[in-house]
């Protein structure tokens, strides 16, 4: 046992230690999300449609903050970047506990999601930065398992937190993104390098977006990815207003959700072995199958058991899915487009976070419970079907891309700026990433 400890946690940067705790702090406090949907129909009296619409302007939010801070994560610094986005996201958090009126509630969701998710290129370029390539995959394995601790914690802690009163729901998560805050302020220094690269990268950077556009194979996989993504995140807007209405408290949704992180965390390890050296596309199509099959289950659920049962089965899917697409995404992306082809996969994911509480909200109302879930299932059976008929095309192309075997032109690094440099451009004009 202490060898294996000694071979995942060893030999890592402090500055990683300290984000890492950052993680598991701001997660453990990540009340809000997790009761929103039930917060807004129950204490506020808003309609499931209504309901879909704050969550989705959160998803609008989020893939502004994700676009926005990646730019500013290079112009400005990550540090800089990531204490405003956590300090807004603390800011908004709490108006948001206090707003009243549908009007005043879907903005601050909009402003709220735009803070929260800019610390995310912030975060995952920190990351990068501070650790070896060769302890990348561990260190990413040890957040995502973090991530995950904290989001199974805080299902539970938010339950009976929510007995108490909703408003406390806001304070703690407040607090504790201001706490992750402060960590990043006392603890982290800037890591940003300045790169001045050589012409052929510029024009590659000139005809990114002309490339992503026209490579048909990855914008193939992201569109299934978009429709994974809108069946999975039904169980953060839609699944905790169907236990309501099944009698179910706050607290049972929270021990139900919870049982997610806890499979992860204590399953996840595994996976990796589990589907080495099979087919990535037939890895993928049973991914979103089981996915599809739990969340359709959903339709008969009407107990705290049988709702944890679906859980239990979604998220074997979920945990499929993850190391597979992981890969593949590598694998599909120009050395040299890297980070942009990463930026448009993790679009589809804030573009799920917006479309899917509101297009969930709109069937419920409109067709009912049933129809949902059935209809999730439906999803999830065709976005198999298109894996596996595409699978092959993108197996392909991935192995093109290994062949030709491309290289960036080196750059010239220039160290980062001092530190009374650094920390005046933190003082400047003024949540760590989610489990997507």
């Amino acid at each position: 046992m202490r060898d294996w400890l000694r071979d995942t946690t060893g030999g890592l940067p402090t500055t990683f230690w300290y984000l890492w705790a950052g993680t598991l702090i701001n997660r453990l406090g990540s009340f809000v999300l997790v009761f929103l949907a039930i917060y807004l129909t129950q204490a506020r009296d808003f309609s499931a449609a209504q309901a879909g619409l704050v969550l989705g302007l959160w998803g609008v939010g989020g893939a502004v903050g994700t676009t926005v801070g990646g730019t500013l994560v290079d112009r400005w610094g990550r540090r800089p970047t990531l204490l405003t986005a956590h300090l807004g996201a603390a800011s908004m958090m709490l108006a948001l506990g206090f707003a009243r009126d549908l009007p005043t509630v879907a903005l601050g969701a909009l402003l709220l999601g735009m803070f929260a998710e800019a610390a995310r290129p912030a975060f995952g370029a920190m990351m990068i930065d501070v650790v070896p390539e060769k302890d990348r995959l561990r260190a990413f394995s040890l957040n995502y398992w973090a991530v995950n601790l904290g989001f199974a914690c805080a299902a539970v802690l938010a339950g009976v937190a929510a007995e108490a009163g909703y408003l406390l729901l806001f304070v703690v998560d407040a607090a504790t993104t201001a706490v992750t805050a402060l960590i990043i302020f006392v603890k982290v220094k800037e890591t940003r390098t300045v790169t001045v690269a050589a012409p052929v990268v510029g024009r590659a950077r000139a005809g990114a977006l002309r490339t992503i556009l026209r490579d048909r194979v990855y914008l193939g996989f992201v569109v299934l990815n978009l429709f994974a993504a809108l069946v999975f995140l039904q169980h953060i807007s839609m699944l905790p207003i169907a236990m309501a209405d099944s009698g179910l408290s706050p607290a049972t949704y929270g021990s139900v959700i919870a049982l997610n992180g806890v499979l992860i965390v204590v399953g996840q390890l595994f996976v990796p072995r589990l589907v080495k050296g099979r087919n990535r596309s037939h890895v993928l199509a049973m991914a979103t199958l089981v996915m599809g099959l739990g969340f359709g289950l959903t339709a008969f659920a009407d107990v705290a058991w049988f709702y944890g049962l679906t859980v239990l089965i979604w998220t074997v899917g979920e945990m499929l899915n993850s190391p597979s697409n992981a890969t593949l995404i590598a694998e599909l992306s120009p050395s040299e487009l890297r980070g942009r082809y990463q930026g448009v996969f993790s679009l589809s994911w804030q573009v799920a976070a917006a479309v899917a509480p509101v297009l969930g909200g709109v069937v419920r109302e409109q067709a009912g419970n049933s129809a949902l879930w059935l209809g999730c299932a439906a999803i999830g059976v065709l976005t198999t079907v298109a894996h596996l008929v595409s699978g092959p095309a993108r197996e392909r192309r991935a192995s093109a891309l290994r062949q030709v075997g491309r290289t960036v032109t080196p750059v010239v690094a220039v160290q980062p700026p001092a530190p009374a440099v650094a920390e005046a451009a933190a003082t400047g004009p003024a949540k760590v990433p989610n489990r997507g």
